[in-house]
């Protein structure tokens, strides 16, 4: 007779052999993605590149096309200094620019008493803005008091 451990032990041994063979395609226990509203432009390339990077990250992204975003911008408090060519909202949370998914991600789980993040301007190699070349910039934290710190550096 088997016993419940050993039976696991055996099922959960399979798996991993089978995960790390890549025949496993759907994980156990995929993650459930994650909504973020995106306000952009309807003729923007970057922007929509910007959706696909958060896509194949876990999001689940509704895009929101207008022609100006100026209202946005002021709606969810974007000092002009960091505003970029897309707006999005995830959570309690505004994200500005090209932010990587992955920051947006630590912001989720650490919650920290900010208004969002943001990425002011295009930077060439920011998510969405790939290319020949990939420039250095600044994640920038802000809050609606018009705090501002450098939440990471990419």
């Amino acid at each position: 007779m088997v016993t419940r451990r050993e039976w696991l032990r055996v099922a959960l041994g399979g798996a991993a052999v089978t995960a790390a063979s890549g025949m496993l395609t759907i994980p156990a226990f995929a993650a459930a993605p994650i909504a973020i509203t995106v306000y952009k432009s309807p003729s923007c390339g970057c922007c929509t590149k910007w959706i696909e990077h958060l896509e194949a990250h876990g999001f689940e992204v509704t895009a929101k096309d207008m022609d100006d975003l100026s209202e946005v911008k002021a709606t969810f408090g974007i000092p002009p200094e960091l505003e970029s060519c897309h707006t999005g909202t995830v959570g309690k949370y505004v994200v500005e620019g090209h932010v990587p998914a992955d920051l947006i991600q630590k912001m989720l789980k650490e919650k920290p008493a900010i208004a969002g993040l943001a990425v002011p301007g295009m930077p060439m190699g920011s998510p969405g803005m790939e290319g020949a070349r990939k420039d250095a910039y600044d994640v920038i934290a802000f809050d609606r008091q018009g705090k501002k710190s450098v939440y990471a550096k990419r």
